[in-house]
């Protein structure tokens, strides 16, 4: 037996109301559609389910038992498109992708924040380096450099622009001569990233005179964590290479040393990206315009 069960809705509005008008009028549609309704789901059934005269609708035998079984499940399905459709409240799992270069976002403060501002919301963060669809991995989100992003997302900028920055300790560099150009680090030993098992060294990009060019050091140490990379450097193992957010506080305390500053330029910072912006869920909503908001005052 095969049911329409949009004709389900329309019994029960006939059954409650037990006027054809009336419960054409609940329904928003004419008369004539819920009478052709109660029709058709009579022929599926093979049974009457209805028995009206021009004074009155009362249901058979069999109308009371549908009635009675219809009722308690289509009351909760209700309840739940309601529940769904009136939730303007943050809750739920928030998963999110986020480089580990992002020091932005990783660093702390604006993830506590977020999460003290949406206690309904938990967060769920994996740190990866691995390029990936986030959609088909089930992510709301990801964060990355926005010259790597997707052209079909939606991207709101985390910071501006960005630089890279090559970094030694003032140990490594008084037992070192101090390289002038890029060209000098093969002489030096060089702590490098690399995204992931069996990929190569990240290439240190440059620019000299306008003209980008990138350098594939061999690094003497390779990692894919940007924080040992960071205590390698401050222990004096060598020169490494990251953003600038990642080395500009130890730089300023004078614990690493900025180098060959005139061949990194800038370029565009991280982003928040999603795939749309339409009907976008309460707890994504939340973020993007809690990282919009953290954006302003720390620009």
């Amino acid at each position: 037996m095969k049911i329409d069960l949009n004709l389900l809705p329309v019994f029960l509005a006939v059954a409650e109301e037990r006027n054809f008008s009336a419960a054409a009028a609940r329904l928003d549609v004419t008369r004539s559609a819920v009478s052709q309704g109660i029709r058709r789901l009579e022929d599926a059934f093979g049974t009457m389910l209805v028995m009206r005269t021009t004074r009155s609708v009362t249901l058979t035998e069999a109308g009371e038992r549908l009635r009675q079984s219809l009722s308690s499940p289509l009351s909760s399905i209700d309840a739940a498109f309601e529940d769904v459709a009136s939730d303007t409240l943050p809750r739920g799992c928030l998963r999110i992708a986020v480089t580990s270069i992002a020091e932005a976002f990783l660093s702390g403060p604006l993830i506590a924040s977020f999460a003290a501002a949406n206690p309904a919301v938990t967060v769920d963060i994996v740190v990866t380096d691995e390029e990936f669809d986030i959609v088909a991995a089930g992510y709301d989100a990801g964060v990355r450099l926005g010259e790597v992003i997707e052209k079909d997302m939606i991207a709101v900028p985390l910071t501006g622009k960005q630089r890279e920055m090559v970094v030694a300790s003032p140990t490594y560099l008084a037992a070192n001569n101090t390289p002038v150009h890029p060209r000098e680090l093969i002489h030096h030993r060089c702590i490098g990233w690399r995204p992931a098992k069996d990929v190569a060294p990240y290439r240190w990009e440059f620019e000299e005179a306008g003209e980008p060019f990138n350098l594939a050091i061999e690094p003497q140490i390779t990692t894919n964590d940007l924080r040992l990379m960071l205590r390698l450097a401050l222990a004096g193992g060598g020169i490494t290479f990251a953003t600038e957010d990642t080395f500009r506080p130890f730089v300023e305390t004078g614990q690493l040393v900025s180098l060959l500053d005139a061949f990194l330029p800038s370029f565009p910072g991280f982003y928040l990206y999603f795939p749309q912006r339409r009907n976008m869920a309460p707890k994504l909503r939340a973020l993007v315009d809690h990282v919009r908001q953290w954006r302003e005052q720390n620009r």
